[in-house]
């Protein structure tokens, strides 16, 4: 379900944006947002006509077909001849081919095979291909490489939001982690605006030394210059993020000033299951897709070995005068006409050279089939090893980042009762803060590394 009444609170056209309170995007709402209405998304499922498009055509070469002819010649006030004929002929899925047919013809120089009865001569009957055609031919393998060529614009639609899902999650948390490290630096030039202006008040009444103004300053102009930089960068990322976002009008959207991300906190993945992804591997789209390209070279090979077949067709129809009497005798006993048609290339060179092509390019696209799984195989293993390698540092900072709140509050607690330094409170709050954008910074890293695992197996968003 579109989640339109949702996100309109979140997200205006770029033409206005209107004033609203804070509000809160969250990486689920957001992912379903793109997942419905960024273009790519759209564009993937658009990709599904191309192959029923394609199917279509080649179920054209088994349409039935209506012909007719009529061919007549008038000299010297006499006519030479008049010839008409009507019919139809049905192609099959199982290579053979039905026809009806009715000729009427008549004059005086008309060729004597022509002569049929004056009202007309019916015939209604089939041919078939007993030697080259007979288990595939040109009409039914490209009827089996487009409905191959329909199945894999499926798995390439999943390998386009595959692909979506991991540069939209990646987005997204690194909008966060920008925005939360903006927190922690906004809340740091906070703290030393209030000691330097306390500090001020204290020179000014004689009971700090002037050198102590210069440190508390320094700190604040410091803090301010860091605050710069990450306002700027929670700016970029923002923009990133807004291109992602889009309405269903097809028409990009923008963020407000007033929405932001969901606490990095807040969602944490379990760890990826590394068995079910492992599993996983041997369906992935770009494997799928080498194994249709393989399938479709398979039809060609089949169809080329049926080439070096002669020629063999065999054409046979009973004649009757009127449908309503017809009653068609024992095959080659009364009123029938059949053909047999033979033919083939003494060397079968051309045929030959495209079997062996085909055969090669068999190999070569198998070999990469292989190779490419063991990629991917070696691809998930990195991932998977990655997000467990992140998850041990975030665990590992998050508990340091206690420990150093831990030693700023007994330092600040020195420091009011004269035991410490203005400087050496400044230093373990620097610290605390420092750590604390690293713990974003690595917060964000462990999401997009679970979206990476998940997409080296093949997997992206959840309806996958």
């Amino acid at each position: 379900m579109k989640k339109v009444a949702l996100l309109f609170f979140w997200l205006v056209s770029s033409a206005s944006l209107l004033a609203q309170e804070i509000q809160k995007l969250s990486f689920e709402d957001y992912m379903l947002w793109v997942q419905d209405y960024h273009p790519i998304a759209i564009q993937a499922d658009l990709n599904l006509r191309l192959g029923q498009m394609e199917v279509r055509k080649a179920r054209g070469g088994f349409d039935p077909m209506l012909y007719g002819n009529l061919d007549k010649k008038e000299f010297n006030q006499s006519t030479y001849f008049e010839k008409r004929e009507a019919g139809v002929l049905v192609p099959t899925w199982m290579g053979v081919e039905l026809m009806g047919n009715f000729e009427q013809n008549s004059g005086a120089f008309l060729n004597s095979e022509g002569n049929v009865p004056t009202n007309g001569l019916l015939s209604a009957g089939a041919a078939v291909n007993l030697g080259q055609g007979l288990l595939l031919d040109d009409r039914r393998a490209t009827l089996q490489k487009a409905q191959l060529y329909a199945q894999a614009t499926e798995v390439e639609r999943l390998n386009f939001r595959n692909e979506l899902n991991l540069q939209a999650t990646a987005a997204y948390w690194k909008w966060a982690a920008a925005y939360e490290n903006k927190l922690v630096l906004e809340e740091g030039v906070k703290l030393a605006k209030i000691r330097f202006d306390g500090i001020k008040r204290s020179y000014e009444l004689g009971d700090q030394a002037a050198i102590d103004t210069v440190e508390a300053l320094s700190q604040l102009l410091n803090r301010e210059y860091r605050l710069q930089l990450a306002e700027n960068t929670f700016f970029e990322n923002t923009q990133v993020l807004n291109t992602f976002l889009w309405n269903d009008s097809g028409e990009p959207m923008l963020l407000e000033s007033g929405v932001f991300p969901q606490p990095l906190s807040q969602f944490l993945n379990a760890a990826p299951d590394a068995e079910d992804l492992r599993a996983l591997v041997v369906r992935h789209p770009e494997l799928l897709l080498t194994d249709f390209d393989l399938a479709s070279l398979k039809v060609e090979k089949r169809l080329q070995t049926q080439e070096l077949l002669p020629v063999v067709k065999l054409k046979y129809n009973f004649l009757t005068e009127e449908l309503a009497d017809a009653n068609p005798s024992p095959l080659f006993e009364n009123n029938y006409k059949w053909g047999l048609t033979v033919y083939t290339p003494l060397f079968l060179r051309k045929t030959r050279g495209e079997l062996g092509s085909t055969k090669a390019k068999l190999e070569i696209k198998q070999t990469g089939r292989n190779l490419k799984e063991q990629q991917l195989r070696t691809k998930l293993e990195t991932e998977l090893n990655s997000w467990n390698l992140l998850n041990q540092q975030v665990r590992t900072l998050g508990e340091n980042v206690k420990s150093l709140e831990a030693l700023l509050s007994g330092e600040t607690r020195r420091f009011e009762i004269g035991e410490s330094s203005l400087f050496l409170v400044n230093a373990r709050e620097v610290a605390v803060f420092d750590a604390r954008v690293t713990l974003n910074e690595l917060s964000s890293r462990l999401q997009i590394a679970y979206a990476k695992a998940r997409f080296a197996a093949g997997v992206g968003f959840a309806e996958n």
